[in-house]
Parts: C-alpha cells; sequence; structure tokens
C-alpha cells in the first residue's frame, strides 16, 4: 500500500507589458544560463530550445522593456561572448525577490487553509 504524500501549493508569476508576457520563469532561466555561460548559444543548449529561440526571447524583452538585457560581442574563430547587463542583473534580483515574497505568502495561506 503506497503512502500519498501531502500536498504542496505551486504558483508561476511573469511580468507584462501591455498584456504582453515579457518576463518568467523560462526567460530567467535563459537570462541565467547566459550570464553563467557568456554564451547565448551554450544556454540555448543547456535550456534544449534551438538558438534562434534564445535570440527571439531576449530580443523581444529588449523591445518590450526598452532596454539592453544581454551585450553580445559577435565570435570569429573562438566564437562570440554574450554577458548581461547590469539591467538585466538587477531584473534577475527583482524577480527573484519577488517569487520569494510572492511563494512566502502563498505557503502561508496555503497552511491556513489546508492545515
Amino acid at each position: 500500500m503506497t503512502t500519498a504524500t501531502a500536498p504542496h501549493v505551486r504558483s508561476k508569476i511573469w511580468l507584462e507589458v501591455d498584456g504582453q508576457p515579457v518576463f518568467g520563469q523560462g526567460r530567467e532561466e535563459l537570462l541565467r544560463l547566459i550570464g553563467k555561460t557568456g554564451s547565448m548559444n551554450a544556454a540555448a543548449k543547456e535550456m534544449g530550445i534551438p538558438y534562434r529561440k534564445a535570440w527571439t526571447y531576449v530580443d523581444a524583452m529588449e523591445k518590450r522593456l526598452g532596454f539592453a538585457l544581454v551585450d553580445r560581442v559577435k565570435g570569429g574563430t573562438g566564437g562570440g561572448v554574450s554577458t548581461l547587463t547590469p539591467q538585466a542583473v538587477d531584473l534577475l534580483d527583482k524577480y527573484a525577490r519577488l517569487h520569494q515574497g510572492v511563494q512566502e505568502m502563498i505557503d502561508a495561506k496555503f497552511r491556513e487553509i489546508f492545515a
């Protein structure tokens, strides 16, 4: 006989501009991987998405937010380099704090209702 585990609550939050999604968990992951790997191509590979899709996501975010998120240097034989702008680092920090705060409120409400 298997014992059921207790339910947990999960939520997703994302940022929108003019009703269009601009930033959420997937795009957060993409930016973090770009920062970690120094490469949009490597980040896309790690996420299992085509480079073109990653580039499209970054381009759309930058256009909707109105500021650059990734500084790109086209490569030659050694390849290019992509780094996060200070605005991207700030956005990632604020999003993480927002996500943590929302999750804490949701967890508290869940315990209140389901305890």
